[in-house]
């Protein structure tokens, strides 16, 4: 089952001494941080009002929040949104959030672990990345690598053949 919340930032730091916080999006829109009225920071519903956004982060008041040691407490904290919230994606997307976690197999039955990271460097194509028995596999986001994924059921399937032209496992071959 998907999580009912979204996570669409990280506190990175207290910014200046009366509370405001710098936030790293996890989101390809920080500007979408304007438009957040309420978010959930350790489980507590709490007014949010953006102040500016530059180089790639975004700057908060939060409510409550109104010192550095009161923003310092919130260091590494996520900020969520409730996921009916969410801006729509197209088809064949999911939200990086949703796809963690889930089991990678290839058409042979070979498990590669599971995905615990998404590379996003601003290229042409995302890198998943699966941990497991075999080490760790960095797969291009390519739809003749990635046959089918389900994030309900957490499961991925890809195509061993692709795999062995386009991926890289680190403790050896594919």
């Amino acid at each position: 089952m998907l999580s009912p919340f979204l996570a669409v930032g990280e506190i990175v730091k207290p910014q200046g001494i009366r509370g405001e916080l710098k936030i790293k999006p996890l989101t390809d829109d920080p500007e979408r941080f304007f438009d957040l009225r309420s978010v959930r920071i350790l489980d507590q519903q709490r007014a949010l009002r953006c102040r500016r956004a530059h180089d790639g982060f975004v700057y908060a008041a939060v409510e409550g929040v109104y010192t550095r040691e009161a923003a310092e407490a919130l260091r590494g904290a996520l900020i969520y949104i409730p996921r009916e919230q969410a801006v729509s994606l197209p088809n064949d997307t999911d939200f990086v959030c949703d796809l963690i976690g889930c089991a990678a197999t290839d058409t042979t039955g070979v498990s590669y672990g599971v995905l615990t990271e998404v590379l996003q460097n601003g290229g042409a194509v995302d890198v998943y990345v699966f941990q497991g028995e075999k080490g760790r596999l960095l797969a291009p986001a390519l739809k003749k690598t990635m046959l089918s994924v389900d994030v309900v059921g957490k499961r991925i399937l890809l195509d061993a053949d692709s795999l062995r032209e386009t991926a890289v496992l680190e403790s050896g071959d594919v």
